[in-house]
């Protein structure tokens, strides 16, 4: 089956009406009708929609095909389409940050031996066109901070969605100074 035929077997078996697809894809209901019909077929943006909404690979959304994984016992049914943007919660629990840029660095005083070295930044586009940065986390050393970075770079390539600080130390806040929490 090609792209057509398979479109309109899926929306028939999951009980989606033309006019239903089209409203999840934000095209006209004459648009679905079309790709149904072979005589028209959606932008890259709207099939990725398609594949998502469907729950279906684009493999076989379009050429009718699923490829089995290396294992040859599981399918992918899922897409993954890296965004650049990750998902990470602060240190406190407080704030949840959509980044689309992640930074490491020095604190900006001289750090005792209970207080974290570095701390690492998320950044994101904030209201009025300007950047909002806050504070993810705190490291105690530049090998953990450094290893946080390369595993949420590797999740942002890969379209993990969200990503959870593994490395940060657990801290208190203490008379304007950040001091590591040993409990």
């Amino acid at each position: 089956m090609g792209f057509a035929a398979n479109l309109k077997s899926l929306r028939q078996e999951r009980h989606i009406s033309q006019e239903e697809l089209a409203e999840i894809v934000g095209v006209s209901r004459q648009a679905v009708s079309k790709w149904e019909q072979g005589s028209g077929y959606p932008e890259m943006e709207k099939l990725l929609v398609l594949s998502k909404n469907l729950n279906i690979s684009l493999d076989y959304l379009v050429l009718g095909e699923i490829n089995p994984t290396e294992n040859n016992k599981t399918l992918s049914n899922n897409i993954i389409v890296p965004t650049g943007k990750i998902t990470i919660k602060s240190y406190d629990g407080k704030s949840i940050v959509n980044c689309y840029k992640v930074l490491a660095s020095h604190v900006m005083y001289k750090a005792k031996d209970d207080e974290p070295k570095y701390w690492l930044i998320g950044v994101n586009s904030g209201a009025f066109g300007g950047e909002k940065s806050i504070i993810l986390g705190w490291y105690v050393d530049e090998e953990k901070i450094k290893k946080e970075m390369d595993e949420i770079a590797e999740s942002i390539k890969n379209g993990v969605p969200a990503y959870e600080l593994k490395y940060a130390v657990k801290v208190k806040n203490r008379m304007l100074r950040v001091k590591i929490d040993e409990e």
